[in-house]
């Protein structure tokens, strides 16, 4: 059995007496795709943010590769090799495709950038390699706010990439995307993580996405899980059906 490359055990959060996570325990192997989904209020948002090092958490351990993450800020988490991206994609509009993943290899290394100079040969030839894996070759030279929201979102992956992450945590990754777009970059990050043997976990509220690529999903509701498994399994789970989708069909 491949040990777990993220382990989270009694993960806890609460809000005055509301417990927004109410002691969740989950691994995630190397190179698995795992979906985390739930109704609004279900707490898988304050799961990641903590996860993350976004929010601090009541209770309970996060390991990474036998590393403990809570207390860590997101910056030190990211330098022990979890990516992440945003619902929101952040990029800098106003410089390159290129320079943005250049600056991404630049805050990786911790090198020193001051933002009245151009970013140079540094990284470039890294960062056009990274460009080409996500489909972005031909738009190196592009000023990023004339891109398409869809290509905006392959930057942000290749942004994520060029942390070298061990794992990479998605959150809504194909938020405001066409659903054509949506089943395009799922697929590309799932070939990314096959190549890199790289752990995914992401929150996802478009079902479709969800059980076309996850290999594994968890169901939250009131801050607890109450399903874990293989799409197949979850979709027939009567509780996930009640709770999450409402009735059988709308899993389907």
């Amino acid at each position: 059995m491949t040990a777990a490359l993220l382990r989270v055990q009694g993960l806890t959060k609460a809000f005055g007496a509301h417990r927004a996570v109410d002691g969740i325990s989950f691994d995630l192997a190397p190179g698995e795709i795992l979906a985390l989904i739930g109704p609004n209020g279900a707490g898988k948002t304050t799961s990641f943010n903590m996860i993350n090092g976004q929010l601090r958490a009541d209770a309970g351990s996060v390991l990474y590769d036998g590393q403990a993450v809570l207390g860590r800020s997101p910056h030190a988490i990211a330098r022990m090799g979890v990516g992440r991206s945003f619902q929101v994609a952040a990029s800098f509009s106003s410089l390159s495709v290129c320079e943005n993943v250049q600056m991404a290899f630049i805050a990786h290394h911790r090198q020193i950038y001051r933002f009245w100079t151009r970013a140079g040969s540094r990284w470039a030839e890294q960062s056009r390699a990274l460009l080409a894996q996500v489909g972005l070759a031909g738009e190196a030279e592009r000023i990023c706010r004339e891109l398409a929201y869809g290509d905006v979102k392959r930057l942000e992956l290749a942004m994520a990439l060029a942390g070298e992450p061990r794992l990479l945590l998605m959150d809504e990754p194909t938020a405001g995307m066409a659903p054509g777009e949506r089943q395009e970059l799922m697929a590309l990050v799932c070939r990314l993580a096959q190549a890199r043997n790289m752990a995914v976990l992401f929150t996802e509220h478009s079902m479709d996405v969800v059980f076309a690529h996850a290999r594994r999903i968890i169901v939250m509701a009131g801050g607890r899980i109450v399903a874990n498994g293989p799409p197949e399994a979850v979709r027939a789970d009567p509780q996930v059906q009640r709770v999450y989708f409402g009735h059988a069909e709308a899993a389907s």
